[in-house]
């Protein structure tokens, strides 16, 4: 009898969850697959923190990283801007597009020493592919040390237009 009800209890808790969909299935998870020609994502880089009440700042060095998810095509990385807090743009890091071969990664480095961009800086990067491709993943990594003390965290790249 016991055994009854936490079968049934199990079963409902297990309905609940896949019709809130926190249980996905093969069908849906194969859904959330997003393709696109191309994108324009912007993506927040921190060149410092602010830390204790009297907010010193904390630098930090940024790395963009771009990889590219897809595993038979190609994509073309056309630009790759640094702006500031004022959203001035501070460095052009491409001087030609990239291409970006499948399941590869490409990287660029904010020094630690740059605290130029500021606390709300940001990268802007544009990337194009001729077939459908699956989007890559384009995150800012950010990490400092100062004595004893570590800091490091990413931000996740978000498509402001898609192409």
């Amino acid at each position: 009898m016991i055994h009854c009800r936490r079968l049934r209890l199990l079963v409902f808790l297990g309905c609940v969850l896949l019709a809130a969909g926190l249980i996905t299935t093969p069908s849906r998870a194969a859904s959330e697959i997003q393709l696109s020609k191309g994108q324009t994502v912007y993506v927040p880089i921190y060149s410092h923190i602010y830390i204790g009440d009297r907010e010193r700042p904390f630098l930090l060095a940024a790395t963009l990283s771009i990889r590219n998810t897809d595993p038979d095509h190609q994509i073309t990385i056309l630009s790759v801007d640094y702006y500031d807090s004022d959203g001035k743009l501070l460095k052009h890091y491409l001087k030609q597009p990239q291409q970006l071969n499948p399941m590869a990664s490409s990287r660029y480095i904010v020094s630690e020493s740059d605290k130029s961009g500021g606390s709300g800086a940001n990268f802007i990067v544009k990337w194009k592919s001729e077939p459908e491709v699956n989007e890559p993943i384009i995150e800012g990594v950010m990490i400092g040390t100062k004595a004893q003390q570590g800091i490091s965290f990413l931000s996740r790249g978000r498509s402001i237009r898609n192409k």
